[in-house]
């Protein structure tokens, strides 16, 4: 964290309106990336998003420092999209399809084959796509929170076990189950 990160929430955490203002704005677009990775729909996401960083700021006194406070928050975010996920569990087929795209982060399965990829190549990627998100959408909460946190995120087993309140077996077996059925889906399309 740098120091004006530091100082941001040193201010924060006595008060500081303005200060955790500062954090919001450095925190909300990567953690709107991490929840619409786990809910798989912007609106839920954004209610997520919200809810997070309320919790944040209310129990910003209990923030410790014994992880870094983009973990903290990470921690909150990813706690909160799986509530949302709890609360409409009944609208879970209504979720889109497609989500929008996030110039700031890189699809699992963006493929670059070359610069200019035939019409082959294209449906090729589409089929992926395609597959790899209903695959994702059938997995469970867990399974879709621990691979994004894994495998998107690119986070640590320890933090993935802090963060989904497991211990590290249960978060390997979680992100093993999301690969093979990913694997599954996918089998066939080399």
């Amino acid at each position: 964290m740098t120091d004006a990160a530091q100082e941001w929430v040193d201010q924060a955490r006595q008060g500081n309106q303005q200060a955790f203002r500062h954090l919001v704005e450095a925190h909300a677009r990567p953690l709107f990336g991490v929840c619409v990775r786990i809910t798989r729909d912007p609106t839920l996401a954004e209610d997520a998003v919200q809810e997070a960083l309320y919790n944040a700021w209310r129990h910003l006194a209990d923030f410790d420092g014994r992880a870094s406070f983009t973990t903290w928050l990470h921690r909150i975010a990813v706690n909160a999209a799986l509530e949302q996920l709890r609360r409409n569990a009944r609208h879970v087929h209504d979720l889109p399809t497609v989500l929008p795209a996030d110039e700031d982060s890189a699809d699992f399965l963006d493929l670059h084959a070359d610069d200019a990829p035939g019409p082959d190549a294209h449906a090729r990627g589409r089929e992926i796509h395609l597959r790899t998100q209903a695959e994702l959408d059938g997995m469970s909460a867990l399974e879709r929170a621990a691979f994004v946190m894994r495998h998107v995120e690119g986070e640590s087993l320890e933090t993935i076990a802090a963060t989904l309140s497991l211990n590290i077996g249960q978060s390997k077996q979680a992100i093993f189950r999301a690969v093979r059925k990913l694997r599954g889906a996918l089998q066939g399309l080399r």
